[in-house]
């Protein structure tokens, strides 16, 4: 009987810790209708998170390219599509990266911040932090 309670003891330490990660799938939300637009997987890479569009909620954007988008992503799938790239862990932060907004094609310095472990705070912006835009993702719940 003890070595079970040890057990769950340690299953359930072990997912609440994994639980308070950037890591894994989220909501994002569209900002007029605040109704789920798509689920984003946040991941880690050679110690940096990056983030993939894995599903696009609109039946009629399923398909969509990223037609603004300039270079290689230029007309390339917007699912699949990188998103989050190179943030490095700094503090209760991950910065230094760039997120990619495709329905324009722009680029923008960001940082993430875990608020609860449900809540995930990116913040997109051109220069400085005070010029930008706040965005809330709200953990997939599977």
């Amino acid at each position: 009987m003890k070595k079970i309670t040890i057990l769950i003891l340690l299953l359930l330490i072990t997912n609440v810790s994994f639980s308070q990660s950037i890591f894994g799938k989220w909501n994002s939300y569209n900002e007029e209708t605040n109704k789920v637009e798509s689920v984003i997987e946040v991941y880690q890479k050679d110690g940096k998170a990056f983030a993939k569009i894995k599903k696009i909620n609109d039946q009629t954007r399923k398909d969509a390219k990223c037609i603004a988008c300039s270079g290689k992503l230029k007309n390339a799938p917007i699912l699949g599509m990188n998103i989050l790239t190179g943030l490095k862990k700094d503090g209760d932060e991950w910065s230094g990266g760039k997120i990619l907004d495709p329905k324009n094609g722009k680029e923008y310095k960001c940082y993430i911040k875990l608020i609860d472990n449900n809540t995930l705070k990116l913040r997109g912006y051109i220069g400085i932090s005070m010029f930008g835009r706040t965005a809330i993702w709200k953990r997939v719940l599977e």
